[in-house]
């Protein structure tokens, strides 16, 4: 990280500042000389006044910016320019853009609603899978980097531990608890991706065949796709999470 040399008015560093506030009084010089060189017949320049930093307002405009252009082109910088301050201002709260996605991390799983033990296990198992895809078409780039990022923190492991408590409260043992968590895991997961940025999101053939076509030479995959639209993934997931229930022992 490179060192910001302090402007010439600041020449001895204040006792306790911090490092914003000396970034702040030297806009302040910066934009006092602005005024000074203006026309004295000039209209006066209006306050800009800018909405201060927070870890709240930083994770809330990061969620926003990746949605925006991804998670490899989310860097500190462009949310700087989001925010309306300099990169080493982030620094402050957020050591690097590494920091900032594991709070992201926490913060997300950290929101999640668990369902109540009264419940039961199939019910509240049914929670966590609707409460995950909800997630996805509503964050989906973030989602996509969610799914793969190792849930080891305290608010992750808590998540996990939820969710496992739901195969031991149905009578499973260690081991097939352990299993029928993963197996639901690549369902879900599978699932999520797919309803929010998945197979209808992907490119298409440069000549793909018509509605006509297809149903002409095709006929059972123009069949299948009557059953493949938004409209229908709710029946699809209940129609393949049930049976995995039901395998487990369950539902």
């Amino acid at each position: 990280m490179h060192r910001i040399e302090p402007q010439r008015e600041a020449r001895q560093k204040p006792k306790g500042a911090t490092g914003d506030q000396l970034l702040y009084r030297q806009c302040m010089l910066t934009e006092k000389k602005k005024l000074a060189s203006g026309n004295s017949t000039s209209r006066p320049a209006q306050k800009r006044i800018r909405v201060p930093l927070s870890r709240e307002r930083i994770e809330e405009e990061s969620l926003a910016l990746i949605e925006d252009v991804g998670i490899d082109e989310f860097s500190t910088r462009k949310l700087g320019q989001r925010l309306g301050y300099e990169a080493m201002s982030i620094y402050y709260y957020y050591p690097s853009k590494a920091h900032i996605l594991d709070a992201l991390a926490d913060r997300v799983l950290s929101g999640i609603a668990i369902p109540e033990r009264h419940l039961s296990p199939a019910e509240r198992l049914r929670q966590f899978a609707n409460i995950w895809r909800k997630l996805a078409l509503q964050r989906p780039r973030f989602y996509l980097w969610l799914s793969l990022h190792r849930w080891n923190s305290e608010a992750g492991t808590r998540f996990l531990d939820e969710m496992l408590a739901c195969f031991y409260d149905a009578g499973l043992s260690p081991e097939k608890a352990s299993r029928g968590f993963r197996i639901l895991g690549y369902y879900v997961q599978g699932a999520a991706q797919d309803e929010s940025s998945g197979y209808a999101q992907g490119t298409s053939s440069l000549a793909p065949l018509s509605a006509e076509e297809l149903a002409a030479r095709f006929p059972r995959v123009a069949d299948a796709s009557r059953y493949t639209g938004p409209s229908q993934h709710e029946a699809t997931f209940e129609l393949g999470f049930g049976a995995l229930l039901r395998d487990l022992g369950i539902e």
